[in-house]
């Protein structure tokens, strides 16, 4: 079996719910959360399929570019997928499920980059799977953000649109934020204490700017929430600091694979 027929179908599932979505907000209505929720879940599944035959080779974890955004991404829906069930976070999706079609498709026709095969077992591996629910968890942090944003604008120039009317109170949102955020910075940092363990010549001259740009990201997330904690940071500071964290974890990360994969070619 190939991986075009999921991630065609998880592409036209992603898109269909968030049509529904953005039909029933330009209607200023609630969106049927049982067919969003039913629509998330089966491209969820479908792009898993598509993904277990692009990462699953013979030669080991084909971790490429691509892969690694689609597989993000995944996780990413998997988690806001599980959250919705006790809170009220179905608003991410209207961002979420589009990136998740985008990544499906990329992962399936985007040129394939020079990375090689992960054929590592045990340590390294949890130190992946670390690594890829962190960035999941502070990717939607960035885009409850966004969305706070949005909010927090059209409230103070009261003009609420259908979307904004959909939101929770602008204070559960701010909590949703700082959840997302102390959960990923959890997890990020056993991602970096399993790298240090696990990985070999962490500051080598392939890791060394992931590893000291995931420091500072770490650093970045790390003041933030004592900025929350002790000085009662929000809205635009709070918005500030997050994207500030999430654009040094992503040059990090997806930084370092583009130029390695596709530039010099290593």
């Amino acid at each position: 079996m190939t991986a075009l027929l999921p991630s065609l179908l998880a592409a036209l599932l992603y898109l269909a719910a968030s049509t529904h979505q953005g039909i029933a907000f330009k209607r200023r209505q609630t969106p049927n959360q049982r067919l969003l929720g039913g629509l998330g879940l089966l491209a969820l599944l479908a792009q898993s399929t598509a993904l277990q035959q692009q990462l699953l080779g013979g030669n080991g974890l084909t971790l490429d570019f691509f892969n690694a955004a689609s597989l993000i991404a995944a996780s990413v829906i998997g988690i806001t997928l599980l959250a919705n069930l006790r809170m009220p976070v179905s608003n991410l999706f209207l961002l979420l499920f589009p990136l998740g079609a985008l990544t499906t498709l990329l992962a399936q026709w985007a040129p394939t980059g020079t990375s090689q095969p992960i054929n590592e077992q045990g340590g390294i591996l949890a130190h992946i799977l670390l690594s890829i629910t962190a960035y999941g968890l502070l990717t939607l942090a960035v885009f409850q953000s966004l969305l706070l944003l949005i909010q927090d604008h059209q409230l103070k120039h009261k003009h609420p649109s259908g979307l904004i009317r959909n939101f929770p109170p602008l204070q559960t949102m701010e909590s949703l934020l700082f959840s997302f955020l102390l959960a990923g910075w959890l997890l990020l940092s056993l991602s970096l204490i399993s790298g240090w363990i696990y990985v070999d010549n962490l500051f080598g001259q392939h890791l060394a700017h992931k590893t000291v740009l995931s420091c500072f990201a770490w650093v970045v997330f790390a003041v933030l929430l004592w900025g929350r904690h002790q000085l009662g940071w929000r809205g635009h500071t709070a918005i500030r600091w997050t994207l500030a964290g999430f654009l040094l974890l992503m040059l990090a990360y997806f930084g370092s694979k583009l130029v390695r994969e596709f530039i010099l070619h290593i």
